[in-house]
């Protein structure tokens, strides 16, 4: 609701409640009067605007508005006036109760007795002017069920609100967090976008400096040979442009792609024709793989005997093992000169160990005591 129609509304809520007063006040009570009873003066009027005009600013001035309300009431009692039923002064212990309710015990508490003290300071009064207590049980015993109601709905109405507000907070907390984990797998999507096509890149680039330098220097000592440097570049070439293409269909299709074994011992055998002897252990696979577990166990492999070509021997044993939950790479070579983490051509061992931890996996890669370099990748399969 708008402030203009709580205005509104408020405004209206304390004429109803004066023209009710008035009424009562007119009539001398709800019942037959008594001798002596006053009529509707001019201290009469005074007094039910007093009790019916603090309504037009509950929202604002809750306590206040009550404390003036019930003042007001009490003067009229006091003074003999018929106000059978308080009309104005219980809605405002409504809207007290509920500008207090979740409020700490100290500033809840003066409201609650400034409340429920409203009908003992009415009996009071009636017994101070002669009255029985007895005689106005029925009176006083509906005054106090009105102002405990009134207390009790504005307690629970604001005690609602407050739920309702929790709860709203609670599922714009929900939100956030998917909007994070949404930005953060999207994030994530892009370094793996990233490091495919930097990968596939670096890979081919090396192998193509190296044919283009081996074609330049054997081109008029050893023309079949550099003719075979160059096919080995336009194949290169070729097939980088294919696992770019395949990268960009593969973001676009989420359904599953098959593990290959061909496509890693193309791998193999593309090193193998650059020079690299590799003894190679692929089995076959029992199923298709999850796009993402081929992919990076194809990269893993790449980047793994990039390394061996360029830091090792010569030579390299792989072996890949597809089992029901998981892939286990393994890589061994010799060693001659030290593995960079991170070289400046390209993420090297930590590119790979990122790509298997992104997929829940490990990867570890450290030289040994006989002078080979051992990596083992574990991917698992979900």
């Amino acid at each position: 609701m708008s402030n203009k129609r709580r205005w509104v509304a408020d405004g209206a809520l304390a004429g109803a409640a004066l023209a009710g007063t008035l009424l009562i006040l007119g009539a001398r009570g709800l019942g037959p009067p008594s001798p002596g009873t006053p009529g509707l003066d001019p201290v009469a009027v005074a007094l039910a605007v007093l009790t019916a005009a603090p309504l037009a600013v509950r929202r604002q001035f809750p306590g206040t508005a009550y404390a003036v309300s019930a003042v007001a009431s009490l003067a009229l009692l006091r003074l003999g006036y018929p106000l059978d039923i308080p009309v104005a002064t219980a809605p405002a212990a409504y809207t007290l109760a509920v500008a207090r309710a979740g409020a700490p015990l100290p500033r809840r508490l003066p409201a609650l007795i400034a409340v429920h003290a409203f009908v003992p300071v009415a009996v009071l009064l009636y017994a101070s002017d002669g009255y029985r207590v007895w005689d106005l049980f029925t009176e006083m015993f509906t005054w106090a069920v009105l102002f405990a109601g009134a207390w009790l709905a504005g307690d629970r109405s604001r005690l609602r609100e407050l739920r309702l507000a929790e709860a709203r907070a609670y599922a714009e907390r929900v939100r956030q967090d998917a909007e994070r984990e949404r930005r953060l797998a999207a994030a994530d999507e892009r370094t793996r976008i990233a490091r495919e096509l930097h990968d596939s890149a670096g890979h081919a680039i090396n192998v193509i400096l190296v044919q283009a330098g081996a074609a330049r220097l054997l081109q008029e000592r050893d023309p079949e040979r550099a003719r075979a440097a160059l096919t080995a570049v336009e194949s290169v070439a070729r097939d980088t442009i294919t696992d770019i293409d395949r990268l960009v269909r593969a973001l676009r299709d989420d359904r599953d792609v098959p593990a290959d074994p061909g496509a890693l011992d193309a791998l193999i055998e593309r090193h193998r024709a650059n020079g690299l002897r590799i003894a190679a252990d692929l089995p076959e696979t029992s199923g298709p793989l999850p796009r993402s577990v081929a992919w990076a166990a194809y990269r893993i492999l790449q980047e793994a005997l990039t390394n061996a070509a360029r830091h090792g021997a010569g030579s390299a044993e792989v072996a890949v093992r597809f089992r029901r939950d998981r892939v286990e790479i393994d890589v061994t070579n010799p060693a001659l000169s030290e593995i960079e983490p991170e070289t400046r051509t390209g993420h090297g061992i930590v590119g790979m160990r990122e790509r298997a931890t992104l997929l829940g996996g490990t990867l570890r890669a450290d030289h040994a005591a006989d002078g080979l370099f051992r990596l083992s990748a574990t991917l698992p399969v979900t």
